[in-house]
Parts: C-alpha cells; structure tokens; sequence
C-alpha cells in the first residue's frame, strides 16, 4: 500500500486503509459491495500548500483503491486534504463542507453520498 500513500497528504493514509479493507473482502463481499455501490470516484485532494493529487476509488469494476486516475469516474470529489480527514472521521459533514462551497463535485453528486457510508 506503499504506492498510494503519498507524502505531505494525511487523506493517502485513509485511502491505504481503504485499499487493505477491500483487499480483505471475499469475494462474496466485494461482489455484493460492487452491486451496492456501482460506482467509480475520482478523489482530487489539495494539500495545505497547495498541491493536488488524485485517488481512484473503483467500485463498479474492480473494487479497488488506486493512486492517480483511474478508469473514467462516475463523479469526482474536490476538497483539500484537513477536510477529507474531517469528512471521514465524521467531525464535518459531507453536506455541510457542498453547501459551505468547501467540497466540489463534478458528474453524478448523488453518487457522491455514497462515499459517506464507504469511509466509514
């Protein structure tokens, strides 16, 4: 999982995590959360100092998380790096960041709630 962290980005960690749990699915279960979610998003992170990396988070085909872009995404998810963090560990919401112009999406926003119960 080396190859998705990615210095100077706290959220590379949570990606790691979510490659190792879906690694860990049988395949049973990434056959029934590939049906669930359909989906394939694109994660555009900007650090604090102003970098930006993308994430793959293929669960339509592959069910699989991968550093740089993927396959073509269902929707993309714009936020900085301190946000995703938040996001995930449930100290923001993910409304809250869209309605506040914080997070941006592009292509299929109701794809985008998905994420939520994904990361958690």
């Amino acid at each position: 999982m080396a190859d998705i962290r990615e210095p100077g980005f706290k959220s590379s960690e949570l990606f790691a995590q979510l490659a190792i749990v879906l690694e860990s699915y049988t395949p049973e279960e990434m056959q029934k959360e590939l049906k669930k979610t359909n989906g394939i998003f694109l994660m555009q992170i900007k650090s604090s100092s102003g970098e930006e990396k993308l994430w793959t988070i293929d669960l339509k085909k592959e069910g699989k998380v991968t550093k740089g872009k993927g396959a073509k995404p269902d929707v993309t998810i714009i936020a900085g790096d301190d946000l995703f963090v938040d996001l995930a560990d449930g100290k923001t919401s993910g409304q809250k960041a869209f309605m506040t112009g914080k997070l941006k999406t592009k292509g299929n926003m109701m794809m985008a709630t998905k994420l939520d119960g994904l990361l958690k």
